[in-house]
């Protein structure tokens, strides 16, 4: 039985992710500024480790949906092009 075609991810999964990348180097920002409180750093610091996996694990999502792309039959073999002109 054929495989069904991945599902395309939704724009608010993009946009999700863009967003807590914004938000997280917003963060990284303040906090090399030196003008947080230790308490705010952190805070500061436990909401960047947050939007840090959520990045990460949109990262995965996405490589997974490249492998299963170029080669839906055995995602785990697959390997990405080679980009490079020579």
């Amino acid at each position: 039985m054929p495989k069904s075609p991945a599902t395309p991810v939704p724009v608010s999964s993009i946009a999700e992710f863009e967003h807590s990348l914004d938000e997280l180097e917003q963060l990284v920002t303040r906090m090399e500024g030196g003008e947080l409180s230790l308490d705010e750093s952190l805070s500061s610091f436990e909401r960047g480790i947050g939007l840090y996996r959520q990045c990460q694990t949109a990262l995965e999502q996405a490589e997974l949906r490249v492998r299963l792309l170029l080669d839906p039959e055995a995602p785990d073999t697959a390997e990405p092009f080679d980009s490079r002109i020579d």
